[in-house]
């Protein structure tokens, strides 16, 4: 709205009349200001509009070797430390080894970290062979703390063929109240999706996690379990 002078200034011999017209053009002036913003055929986009991210989980592993000792005794999973790259809700891809970007418009239902401890303790639980396991958070008076690293877990693009799912964890059993080490290993597995497609590449993350996840709750039950019994024979994890 255009405004000549005396809209914006007035006389003083005007009044409280004049006064009173300027303030209802001048409101009125302002009301009008968001009915134009939005009126039909607008280009201004609101905040918010657009489908939303779409949202993924991954599964606990519930199938293990039948020889598992009893573990009767307790342990805590500190959360997986991570690198900035992989300690985020998005899900990470590389087309070449130096490189990190990361799906648009989709994400992990938690960060990264949260979310495989969650399902480590899941997959522990499946088991059936521990007494006690659970966050640090919940307070248990443990035998063991199981540390661990989240090394790799994106899509890698730069080899041949369709894109593969890369999980790699290291993870060190720590002996309380000594806080001595007892056991570390590396546990990596990829896995090549079946076609190019975001749903196909969540089912090789599935995978490939899970099968880290067997191995890793298997050689941390028997780790375990020889660090309480040292002198009971050894039983090799499977590979």
């Amino acid at each position: 709205m255009k405004h000549n002078r005396s809209d914006i200034d007035g006389a003083p011999a005007a009044g409280e009349a004049a006064s009173g017209l300027r303030r209802r053009r001048v409101l009125g002036g302002l009301a009008a200001l968001p009915v134009v913003a939005l009126a039909p055929g607008c280009s201004l986009q609101v905040p918010g509009q657009g489908p939303p991210p779409e949202l993924f989980r991954l599964s606990p592993k519930s199938t293990f070797r039948e020889d598992l000792p009893e573990a009767r005794w307790q342990l805590i999973l500190e959360p997986p430390v991570a690198n900035a790259g992989l300690n985020t809700t998005r899900i990470a891809l590389q087309r070449t080894p130096t490189s990190i970007e990361y799906y648009a418009r989709s994400g992990w239902a938690d960060r990264a970290p949260l979310m495989v401890q969650t399902l480590m303790i899941e997959s522990f639980e499946n088991t059936r062979k521990i007494v006690s396991i659970g966050r640090e958070s919940v307070g248990l008076r443990a035998d063991f703390v199981l540390k661990s690293e989240l090394r790799e877990f994106q899509a890698v693009y730069y080899n041949n063929g369709n894109p593969q799912a890369l999980v790699a964890m290291n993870v060190k059993l720590v002996q309380l109240p000594r806080r001595s080490i007892v056991a570390s290993r590396s546990f990596e597995h990829r896995v090549e999706s079946g076609e190019d497609q975001l749903r196909s590449i969540i089912e090789a993350f599935d995978e490939a996690l899970g099968r880290v996840l067997r191995q890793m709750v298997e050689w941390t039950l028997i780790e375990g379990d020889n660090a309480i019994n040292r002198g009971r024979p050894r039983l090799k994890p499977e590979s």
